[in-house]
């Protein structure tokens, strides 16, 4: 297989540094929304990247659920491998690329569960499916080769049957404390434009960072 040349040139558009946003989240609401225009589907798909207790890194694809000025959030099981990472090093990583627009945004900080309120107002909004997955699944656990779910899922459906179904205590959400997000953006002949923001005491401080 020949991958040496393999290589796009970028050129859908630029990055305006003579009016940035004094606020990377505002930034990142633009981007998304564009980013929505031309993939409503999987814009809110990213890299979640953890570090275990044996410092091996590990990386993921998770959904974007919610965004404000906090942080970033998304949900998961809490006993899974990306869990048990965040329980020993918290510092993790976020990384969005869309393709359509040439665009790349990457984000450093802190993973902390978000309260349970919170978890159980975005739960009881879920798909019934989605909800029963969540009792279903014991995420990251090995299993048969052959396993079929359909016997505990009928257990489970009778369970609930008539029943609303409650938010398992294992699972919820994280958000992702930001403490620094850079916005790229493909350029042509590989001159891309790198735009970093970095908080520091209570700012957003910006500076371009080389290709």
């Amino acid at each position: 297989m020949d991958l040496k040349n393999l290589r796009l040139n970028y050129k859908k558009s630029s990055i305006d540094f003579k009016n940035l946003e004094d606020n990377p989240i505002s930034f990142f609401l633009k981007w998304f929304d564009d980013a929505l225009k031309v993939n409503k589907d999987e814009a809110n798909a990213c890299v979640l990247s953890t570090v275990s207790a044996e410092n091996k890194p590990s990386s993921r694809v998770v959904l974007l659920k919610s965004v404000n000025e906090k942080g970033f959030t998304f949900f998961t099981n809490y006993k899974s491998n990306k869990s048990l990472d965040i329980q020993n090093n918290p510092n993790v990583s976020l990384n969005f690329y869309w393709p359509e627009l040439e665009r790349q945004i990457r984000i450093t900080g802190i993973a902390d569960q978000i309260s349970p309120k919170d978890s159980d107002e975005y739960f009881k909004n879920r798909p019934r499916e989605s909800q029963m997955g969540a009792w279903l699944s014991h995420q990251s656990t090995s299993i048969g080769l052959y396993y079929d779910f359909m016997d505990t899922l009928n257990k489970l459906e009778s369970t609930f049957k008539g029943k609303d179904i409650e938010r398992p205590l294992h699972w919820g959400g994280y958000c992702v404390i930001p403490s620094k997000i850079e916005f790229w953006q493909g350029r042509p002949s590989r001159l891309h434009d790198r735009l970093l923001y970095e908080f520091d005491e209570n700012i957003w401080n910006k500076k371009r960072l080389a290709p």
